[in-house]
């Protein structure tokens, strides 16, 4: 008995002993610790198909967070709803010597509403820890079990979370019960990465070890285009309790026409004759198309509403008419049954939205997808409309969907297209201005600044900030200009040409510097450039542009009587695959100077050995910027 007893005894100090060196800090592996905030020492998911509609998966992760960049990475919280279900969930915290200092049980884990702080109605739920750290390093390990009937969301994998992170073991496994259950699963940026795949009956595993962390690079690409991971679905799924079979675009695209949008597009008798009535005298549909998309900015207003299958099927028309609110599902799904009754056509479109472009694999059909906008065909070409915005001008979709392939729901089908591109020149910005020095070197001007494409989507909302937020924006824009008074300022907003004109009149002191007979300024007092990308003795990675413009500038500058001209800048061009760049002053009479600037930037991804090329282009037209006129008194001799 007592020989047991000390045998348990040894058997739990040696697996205590054993936890603790596992998870020490200390002597990690040079090679992970490298350019990293945090290391994964594992990241492991199994995943049990059990049918077409339960699944169930197991996660285990160690990160060690090797300073307060690495708390993202320590991941304590799990989303939850009705379908899926948390059957376990537990955490751990170990010092830098493994040794144990907290754990975390579920009671231990607060239970909260995944609101969004925009969704009038919200089902989601989350378990979070909120773990403050006390010393550096530090490991979590946390586990969970979630059992689902969602097997539309197929979790994905990526064998790296992010830059800054490094990961010491890996490990993605998929158990199949039959045949008709295995995913299908595609590969992205594995070329020259090592990894080990084992494809059995009834099993998939992707395994790797020794990943190091992705430093972060300026001007470095979205991370999941370069990233190694896998995508993965069930061809065979279910969603919220609705089945699906889909091969292909076309069977994803029918199957949402078929269950989440039909019968969802009727009208109450009174919205009909109303349209209609708006309509009445206009033959061209896309006329009435631009008639209908502004009684719908005029008359609803956007808020998300997200019960069970409301993530993906929006709510009836008749319902969005009756309270004049919806989501973006809600209301592109109610203009179009506008639309359509009116004898407009117009599609429902998927779309991953966002400031980054964000493509749907036109060879990898899967549930995905943030948002929803409307495409409406006319004369062999798309114009393109988001329902939730009450400002955004016809056919205008800015730099949050543009130039992405989404999916297009067609009657019967579903197609993957290409958003409208704004590209290079025509995301187009115009300044023209005329100011004056004193003789103190205070100035005095009035600027018109026009802007189109995605120029136009960065400064057409001004028209509706409060004055003080008005003048806070051009204070920042024009913070080479120190003293500065905004005297007034009006707006045009052309939405029918898309462009939008600032016309500002504004004075400053000292903006010329006086030193004894002298004034010396900057010409470019309005649009300077300055950027110039970080340097890198080696670049590892590509870089991107992501949107190209183009700025054309024309400044008409009264120099103050009693100067002249001593020296000025001569004309530049610099002419470069990432652009161009042009520069000129001459002068009108003895009065005035004439400034012309023109830059156009394109964009694109560039190969890593062409980084010090941009770079040193982006430098020389910072110095260029900054060109200076020197004025001397001009003495008269007798």
């Amino acid at each position: 008995m007592r020989l047991s007893y000390l045998l348990c005894a040894l058997l739990a100090f040696t697996s205590i002993f054993s936890q603790e060196k596992t998870y020490q800090a200390v002597n990690l592996n040079p090679l992970l610790t490298k350019d990293a905030n945090a290391v994964v020492r594992l990241d492991e998911m199994k995943i049990e198909v059990l049918s077409n509609h339960s699944m169930v998966y197991e996660v285990k992760q160690v990160v060690t967070v090797l300073n307060k960049m690495g708390n993202s990475y320590s991941n304590t919280q799990l989303n939850y709803d009705k379908e899926k279900k948390i059957k376990s969930i537990e955490a751990f915290i170990y010092d830098k010597n493994g040794k144990e200092i907290k754990r975390i049980k579920r009671k231990d884990f607060q239970d909260l509403s995944a609101a969004d702080g925009f969704s009038l109605y919200r089902d989601d739920r989350l378990l979070y820890y909120n773990y403050i750290p006390i010393q550096y390093p530090y490991t979590l390990v946390f586990n969970y079990e979630v059992e689902t009937s969602d097997t539309g969301f197929f979790p994905p994998w990526y064998f790296i979370y992010g830059y800054g992170v490094s990961v010491e073991k890996s490990y993605y496994g998929v158990n199949y019960s039959n045949a008709s259950l295995a995913p299908d699963i595609k590969e992205y940026n594995l070329a020259g990465f090592d990894f080990k795949k084992t494809n059995a009956p009834g099993k998939i595993v992707y395994e790797a070890e020794n990943i190091p962390a992705f430093k972060h690079e300026q001007l470095s690409p979205n991370f999941a285009d370069i990233a190694p991971r896998l995508k993965v679905r069930l061809k065979n799924f279910s969603l919220k309790g609705i089945e699906a079979n889909v091969t292909d675009w076309n069977d994803l695209g029918a199957w949402i026409d078929g269950h989440l949008l039909k019968g969802r597009d009727e009208l109450s008798m009174e919205t009909k004759r109303i349209v209609q009535d708006l309509v009445k005298g206009v033959d061209d549909t896309l006329e009435r198309a631009k008639i209908i998309y502004n009684y719908v900015q005029e008359n609803t207003r956007y808020i998300s509403v997200q019960i069970g299958i409301g993530g993906w099927q929006p709510i009836s028309a008749i319902e969005v008419d009756k309270v004049k609110y919806g989501d973006c599902k809600g209301l592109s799904n109610y203009t179009k049954a506008l639309l359509n009754e009116v004898g407009v056509e117009a599609y429902y479109t998927v779309v991953h939205a966002g400031n980054g472009k964000f493509d749907f694999d036109k060879d990898f059909p899967v549930l995905q997808g943030n948002h929803v906008i409307l495409a409406i065909p006319y004369q062999d070409d798309y114009y393109w409309i988001d329902c939730t915005s009450q400002v955004q001008p016809f056919g205008f979709i800015g730099d949050f969907t543009d130039d992405r392939n989404v999916l297009v729901v067609k009657p019967g089908g579903g197609e993957i297209v290409k958003t409208i591109a704004y590209l290079n020149e025509e995301n187009k910005q115009s300044t023209t201005a005329s100011y004056s020095l004193s003789s103190q070197g205070a100035i005095n001007a009035k600027v018109k600044i026009e802007t189109k494409g995605v120029q136009y989507d960065r400064r057409f909302y001004l028209e509706d900030e409060t004055n003080e937020d008005v003048v806070k924006h051009y204070k920042n824009y024009w913070s080479t200009i120190n003293n500065l008074n905004i005297d007034s300022f009006e707006f045009t907003n052309d939405k029918e040409g898309i462009s939008f004109q600032e016309n500002v009149v504004l004075n400053a002191k000292s903006y010329g510097t006086l030193s004894q007979e002298r004034m010396i300024f900057v010409l470019n007092a309005f649009n300077r450039s300055d950027y110039i990308p970080k340097r890198y003795r080696v670049r590892k990675r590509p870089f991107e542009i992501s949107r190209g413009y183009e700025d054309t500038d024309v400044y008409d500058v009264k120099i103050p009587k009693g100067y002249k001209v001593e020296a000025m800048p001569e004309a530049t061009t610099i002419a470069s695959e990432f652009g161009s760049y042009s520069m000129s002053v001459k002068v009108i009479d003895g009065e005035t100077l004439q400034y012309r600037r023109t830059f156009s930037l394109k964009s694109g991804l560039y190969a890593p050995n062409k980084y010090n090329d941009y770079r040193e282009f982006r430098k020389n037209i910072a110095k260029l910027e900054k060109s200076r006129v020197a004025l001397v008194k001009n003495i008269r001799q007798d």
